[in-house]
């Protein structure tokens, strides 16, 4: 027994590469991303060819390893040439992810140290710089001292979480499901309809409440909503706001919907996840007023704060709540609970997560290294980028939706002969093909339009002289096919 242990030991202790070898692929491996940077002003936006993603399977895992600089030219044939290109300064479509610099330095601090960010126990400190980082953002949306929240992987895993606290919280138990309505608006994200089947809750009532002309929730219609739900005997339970949608970047009335919901005896949630931190511009605050009045709120800093993908937060007024939802005991861990408390609460007892990374070092040493004043600077600038554009696409001919109240524009093509919708589609589909830059499509009220969402930290005023001047090229050559 032990020589084969000596002789798996020596196979095993690979895995622990000696100062040189770690160095020769670190090197290549950084070499790599600076390379990446420095062509990326002259990557396409979107490739609309993808076979060679297929490249990988001719590369299948083995039991011999293959050496770094095979595999980072397979890594950019197969993975970074076809499809999105979300790092790009032209990614002008969804709500983007940002992917800072700094954030990548954070996310290899916290894998090659391995800490723990589950509960206090294991990692004080990792746990102490999430919460710290909760509370700035708790206080950042206006609420009080002793909310608590979680930084979870994004803004769907941080809806869901919400969901099951203001379940519990409201004490919903399977036998009421039929009769509990949900109050939405028709722009709600899809990852909230999501949220509700994957806890059991598909069965619920959806009530869609109406919208007014700018797509917001009309809080006269929530309340009539409401008033006749309970008379037909349903449980008016939860009603969820946006401060931000994708479509159109609408915020919803959030003050009156919050004086409804807590005269209702509702919970109140809010999904911040695009729109939430666009309260450090001044400008913006007057319009996300009613934050403070929410339950519990999703904001995203892979969006608004330009992290790399897998990072969002959940924020509740009622850490009790939260914990109520998400905490449970075995007798392995007997240990660790010893230490736990509310005022200090672990993950682990606040979300579905019991193993997570520690998301909170690419968080912390972006806004560490750099300070407030950039991030803040960055997203009033792509509030007026937005507005240009909003502006500058008329110029051109183009029927453009409501003004921006955030950084998403809406706009299309109307033909003078020949059908809109087909004509827009066509245009989308022409720009996706050129790759200079990536937009994205949406219906509304029937009417097929064009989206533009500039939330990219690298998008700047060029970007969209260079999408407005793409936009005539492909209208004058579809305009001349046709």
């Amino acid at each position: 027994m032990i020589e084969r242990i000596r002789e798996l030991e020596a196979i095993s202790r690979r895995l622990e590469p000696g100062k040189e070898e770690r160095a020769s692929v670190s090197d290549a491996v950084v070499g790599f991303g600076e390379g990446f940077l420095d062509r990326l002003p002259e990557l396409k936006a979107y490739e609309i060819e993808k076979e060679a993603a297929k490249k990988l399977r001719d590369s299948p895992i083995a039991d011999e390893g293959v050496g770094v600089g095979e595999l980072l030219e397979l890594f950019d044939d197969a993975v970074i040439a076809p499809g999105v290109n979300p790092a790009s300064e032209r990614f002008l479509a969804y709500i983007p992810g940002g992917g800072i610099y700094y954030s990548s330095l954070g996310d290899f601090l916290a894998a090659v140290t391995n800490r723990y960010a589950g509960v206090r126990f294991a990692g004080p400190g990792a746990v102490e710089m999430e919460n710290m980082l909760l509370d700035w953002m708790a206080d950042l949306v206006g609420y009080p001292k002793g909310s608590g929240g979680n930084l979870a992987s994004g803004g769907s895993i941080a809806n869901l979480t919400a969901i099951v606290t203001a379940r519990d919280a409201h004490g919903l138990k399977p036998r009421d499901y039929e009769r509990a309505v949900v109050y939405l608006s028709g722009q709600v994200h899809h990852c909230i309809q999501k949220a509700l089947g994957v806890v059991g809750l598909g069965e619920c009532v959806q009530r869609y409440v109406p919208m007014d002309g700018r797509y917001r929730m009309a809080p006269a219609e929530l309340e009539r909503a409401i008033a006749k739900d309970r008379a037909d005997g349903l449980i008016p339970w939860l009603v969820i706001a946006s401060a931000g949608t994708t479509d159109v970047g609408a915020i919803d009335p959030l003050e009156e919907i919050g004086q409804i919901a807590k005269a209702e005896g509702l919970w109140y949630h809010i999904d911040a996840a695009y729109g939430g931190f666009f309260a450090l511009v001044d400008e913006c605050r007057p319009k996300l007023a009613g934050m403070e009045l929410s339950d519990s709120i999703v904001l995203d800093p892979h969006k608004g704060l330009f992290l790399p993908y897998g990072t969002g937060a959940l924020l509740v007024k009622d850490v009790r709540a939260l914990r109520r939802s998400h905490h449970y005991e075995a007798a392995y861990m007997q240990d660790i609970l010893a230490e736990e408390s509310l005022e200090a609460a672990s993950p682990a007892e606040l979300s579905p997560e019991l193993t997570k990374h520690f998301r909170g070092l690419r968080l912390w040493l972006p806004l560490k290294l750099h300070g407030l004043e950039p991030f803040r600077a960055c997203l009033e600038e792509k509030l007026l980028l937005a507005r240009y554009f909003h502006q500058e696409v008329q110029k051109l001919g183009f029927e453009a939706g409501q003004e921006p109240e955030l950084s998403v524009a809406t706009y299309r093509w109307v033909p003078e002969v020949g059908d809109a919708n087909e004509f827009n589609q066509a245009l989308v589909d022409e720009i996706h093909r050129d790759g200079r830059v990536f937009v994205s499509s949406t219906m509304l009220d029937g009417k097929f339009v064009l989206r533009l969402a500039a939330l990219t930290f690298r998008t700047h005023l060029e970007t969209i002289d260079l999408l407005l001047a793409i936009l005539k090229e492909k209208v004058d050559e579809l305009t001349a096919r046709r």
